[in-house]
Formats: structure tokens, C-alpha cells, sequence
């Protein structure tokens, strides 16, 4: 048991202490703290702000781009049928005329969807599907390959799935057509990411364009990270780069500069127009040659 004099002596020193701790916050409240809040002044400040800069300019873009995918809904909701059918015979009137599509022997082409009010493609699947790339009418083993979309998730993943017939789309959300995973006899359609042969074309819908080459989709993201993950398959194979085109309503051509892109934006090589074919990436000046 502690001894009166030694829980006195103990009190004494306890106090003692505390004196000097408060002497030491008075007197240089810096000495206790500071070094700790310069760490986190130093590690947290600058990255935060570099932070914030790239968040704000990315919410600016997204709000540019949602401005812009309204206006151009708007215009195409509001499009003259006439004018529109017009257009849809021009645009696929050219590409069917056009060496570059015509010496394409494997391509992908969107199906079009009068609900999305995208530039018709029926003609174009049909003269892909009739008629062989090479060879004689029917030649089987020389007929071109048509790959189309198939939406995996909502995580922007999609596919291009072979078909041979338009038997093998099935309708999915919006009236789309799709191509199912195996055809009537249970077989499974040829995926363009483990073909043995490369893509030559890829034909691109899209909400708007600029001459530049801009692209400006639905918000979705499916066709940018398919064209990047097809882009470094070719890379690593070595194969050539597929030319991508985009078909266009004249309204959805804007100035250039109206459509602002991020890292995950890919770029079309040409657009085609009820006004013609324009050539924008030095790959399609050389096709068109």
C-alpha cells in the first residue's frame, strides 16, 4: 500500500507535467502539430486541386455533349420523311457504288432502326449478303462476311456476330435487330474478334459528325470500346487498320469544334453524305485514290 508522502510526491510530479505541457502548446503551438498538418498539407492540396480541374472538365464535356445529343434528336425526330428517304437512297447509293466498299470483302455494318432514326442500311446488308466479295455468283467459300452488333450488357460491351441471312437477327429492345448467338441449326455465329481474317470496313451509325472526324454517339459507349479493343487486335496481328465509315443525315454534320471528345472517343477515318463521300483520315484519302 503506497505511503501518504509517495501519493503526495506523485501528485506533485503529475502536476509538474501538465505545467510544462501547457507551457509547451502556449508558447510553440507549432512544435506539437505542425509537422503532421505540413504532411497533410503537402500530400492532399495539389493533387485535389489537379483533381477537381479534371472532374470539372469532364462534367463540362458531358454537359456539352448531352446539349448537343438533344438538339440533334430534336432535328431528326422533326425531319421531313421525304427528305429523309431521299437521303437514305443517296447515302447508300453511294456507298454501294464505291470501290473502297466494293473491294471489302469482310465487313461490319450496323443494322439500321427506324425507332433510332439512323440512315437506313437495308440495302446495303442485302447487296453484302446476296453477293459474293470475290468470285463467281454463289462462289460460297469466296462470299464476303458480314458482321453485325450485339449488345452484351449495359456495361458497353458489344459483339460482332457473322450472319448469312437476316433470319439470323432476332428483335431486342427497341424494335433492334440483333443477331442471335447460334443460327437455326444451332450453330454458333462467327465472332470478328476470333475470326482468322481481318476487317477491312467498318460502316458506323452515329448522332453527329464534324469534317474532322469527330463522332459523337448515343452515350452508350459501345462502339468506342469495341473500335479500341478491335484496333489493338489488329495491332497485335498485324493486320491493317479497318477504314471506318459513318453515314450521315446532312442535319447531323455540325461546325467543327461542336463536338467535344475525351481519351475514349474514337475518331471515323470518312463520313458519307446525302452530299457525297468526304475523306478525313490520310487511310481514306489512299483508298479513295
Amino acid at each position: 500500500m503506497l505511503s501518504h508522502h509517495h501519493r503526495r510526491a506523485s501528485a506533485r510530479e503529475l502536476i509538474n507535467t501538465a505545467t510544462q505541457v501547457v507551457v509547451a502548446l502556449i508558447t510553440h503551438p507549432r512544435t506539437l502539430a505542425s509537422s503532421a498538418n505540413e504532411r497533410l498539407s503537402s500530400q492532399s492540396h495539389r493533387p485535389f486541386a489537379t483533381m477537381t480541374r479534371n472532374d470539372e472538365s469532364l462534367e463540362a464535356i458531358f454537359r456539352q455533349k448531352h446539349s448537343l445529343r438533344s438538339r440533334i434528336r430534336k432535328a431528326l425526330k422533326n425531319m421531313d420523311p421525304t427528305r429523309r428517304s431521299e437521303e437514305d437512297a443517296a447515302i447508300q447509293s453511294i456507298v454501294l457504288s464505291a470501290p473502297w466498299f466494293k473491294h471489302s470483302k469482310s465487313i461490319c455494318a450496323y443494322i439500321s432502326s427506324p425507332e433510332l432514326r439512323e440512315v437506313d442500311t437495308s440495302r446495303i446488308v442485302s447487296e453484302i449478303l446476296s453477293k459474293p466479295g470475290n468470285g463467281q455468283e454463289g462462289d460460297v467459300l469466296n462470299r464476303r462476311k458480314l458482321y453485325v452488333p450485339r449488345v452484351e450488357d449495359r456495361n458497353s460491351n458489344m459483339r460482332m456476330l457473322r450472319i448469312n441471312s437476316v433470319d439470323d437477327l432476332i428483335v431486342k429492345s427497341m424494335n433492334v435487330l440483333e443477331p442471335a448467338l447460334s443460327d437455326a441449326e444451332g450453330k454458333q455465329h462467327e465472332d470478328a474478334m476470333e475470326a482468322n481474317d481481318p476487317v477491312d470496313l467498318f460502316i458506323l451509325p452515329g448522332l453527329a459528325f464534324d469534317r474532322c472526324g469527330r463522332r459523337l454517339g448515343r452515350s452508350g459507349g459501345y462502339y468506342d470500346m469495341f473500335l479500341k479493343k478491335y484496333q489493338k487486335l489488329a495491332k497485335d496481328r498485324k493486320w491493317k487498320d479497318p477504314l471506318c465509315v459513318a453515314l450521315s443525315y446532312s442535319i447531323q454534320i455540325v461546325e467543327e469544334g461542336a463536338i467535344p471528345v475525351t481519351s475514349n472517343d474514337v475518331s471515323v477515318d470518312a463520313l458519307v453524305s446525302p452530299a457525297g463521300f468526304v475523306p478525313i483520315s490520310p487511310a481514306a484519302w489512299k483508298r479513295c485514290a
